[in-house]
């Protein structure tokens, strides 16, 4: 591939020795890599079913390589979010992350998804995540990912780092930091972000780079830690942009995660020598499977503790008697909570979701469903953060199963089990939304959007 040449000229001089490997290594082929989704599905049980000639990435659990030929994006689990197709590479932030249940985190620059969806499993439905994205039409991707991976306890923003300052004063445990960036680790992998690349858009970047930080170490609590993380090698906008930060915050410092031993260490002589650059991690491509990043851990020590305003839920009974009807006429082993009405929709909300009212929210907790007069119908968010043990009435189909492509079509399909109801349909047991049956017809009710094209 054809590399622009001033970056080729900067690799060389930072690298010295390095770089043949380096510049070699943009020969290799790329690496196809998706990560499970343990709010749905069992690492294990994916590896053994052996559909996609998995193979395990190092720095991540949940994480196989794949053969491009068995193209999962295709696969009906695909549907069903039984894993986020990832680059290997962008698994280690949220790795380095460290999350635990419980927390409250934030992805400051969230969409597509990948790194919101892999912070929601290590949280297995305990904290809150607030998901952000400045762009309107990636806020939507992003909330249709976390929909898909059944996701219940995130909340969806489409806000700049600034506006969200003012209603998240140190409010949270993590931040993940995916800082658009001049994207050089990608250049293998996409050759339009190399013909786009420019050394003045490095420093443009880096400017952008600075601000976010800024908002973000407003929105920390003490003792919390921000993830910063770029796709690029660029030392103006990683090493440099880590040491500007610490050298205006002396609260914060660098910190090892567990997975810095499968990566290479920051290079501190790129940005004045500062020893603690040595903590951070570089991802190269020529020495792992995956493309080029760098990641930093940063924690506060110490520092101010904020406030912030709950958001206020609906407790009424009487308004909530249609949910609670259907709940128990066809739900079991789960328990939803902290309930809010938009109109006549209905949200279930994380504990402890801070006011929300004067935000841009494209996804508050779990839609659980529409209140009509005298019913209430279930929405497919529901459904798709469902397990199958968790519905009264499931209609399993398997992968071979003709009527499997049916209801992907928006089709109705037929059942010997004639309860009347609104059913799970599952494949293989994995949730993919809503059939009501009446007789021995299921009446489809997957999203037209979400619908595949009939053959």
């Amino acid at each position: 591939m054809k590399l622009p040449q001033r970056f080729c000229e900067k690799m060389q001089a930072l690298l010295k020795d390095e770089y043949p490997q380096f510049i070699k290594g943009y020969e290799n082929d790329n690496y196809y890599s998706l990560r499970v989704n343990t709010l749905k599905a069992d690492r294990d049980r994916l590896a053994e079913e052996n559909l996609f000639d998995l193979s395990p990435v190092r720095w991540c659990d949940t994480g196989f390589y794949y053969d491009n030929a068995t193209r999962p994006g295709r696969h009906r689990y695909h549907h069903a979010g039984v894993y986020y197709i990832q680059e290997a590479s962008a698994m280690a932030p949220a790795r380095a992350a460290e999350i635990q249940p419980g927390d409250k985190v934030l992805d400051l620059c969230a969409a597509p998804g990948g790194k919101s969806s892999q912070a929601a499993a290590a949280l297995m439905g305990s904290g809150l995540l607030v998901s952000n994205e400045i762009v309107p039409s990636r806020a939507k991707i992003l909330s249709g990912n976390m929909e898909r991976m059944g996701v219940k306890n995130a909340i969806v923003t489409n806000h700049s780092p600034r506006e969200l300052e003012k209603h998240f004063p140190f409010f949270f445990d993590k931040i993940i930091v995916d800082a658009p960036c001049s994207g050089e680790g990608m250049f293998r992998k996409e050759a339009a972000v190399a013909d786009e690349w420019s050394a003045d858009q490095v420093l443009v970047c880096a400017n952008r780079q600075s601000h976010i930080l800024e908002s973000a170490a407003k929105m920390l609590a003490p003792g919390g830690k921000i993830i910063y993380s770029t796709c690029t090698f660029s030392p103006e906008e990683n090493e440099k942009m880590v040491a500007q930060f610490i050298e205006n915050h002396p609260e914060f410092s660098t910190v090892r995660p567990a997975v810095y031993k499968f990566f290479s260490p920051g290079r501190p002589e790129w940005a004045g020598g500062q020893p603690y650059l040595a903590d951070t991690m570089r991802l190269f491509p020529h020495l792992l499977k995956g493309e080029g990043h760098y990641v930093a851990v940063l924690v506060k020590n110490g520092g101010e503790s904020g406030r912030v305003k709950y958001a206020k839920t609906v407790n009424d009974k009487k308004l909530l008697a249609d949910w609670y009807d259907f709940a128990k006429k066809h739900l079991k082993n789960v328990e939803f909570s902290n309930f809010v009405l938009f109109g006549s929709t209905l949200y279930s909300l994380p504990d402890n979701t801070p006011d929300f009212s004067k935000l841009k929210v494209l996804r508050a907790g779990l839609q659980l469903g529409e209140i009509k007069k005298g019913r209430f119908e279930p929405s497919h968010s529901l459904a798709a953060a469902l397990t199958a043990d968790q519905a009264v009435h499931t209609e399993n189909l398997s992968l071979d199963d003709d009527r499997l492509e049916k209801y992907l079509t928006g089709q109705e399909i037929t059942t010997e089990n004639d309860a009347r109801g609104w059913r799970l349909i599952t494949v293989n047991g994995y949730s993919l939304g809503w059939g009501k049956c009446d007789g021995n017809v299921i009446k489809n009710h997957y999203p037209k959007g979400l619908r595949i094209m009939k053959a």
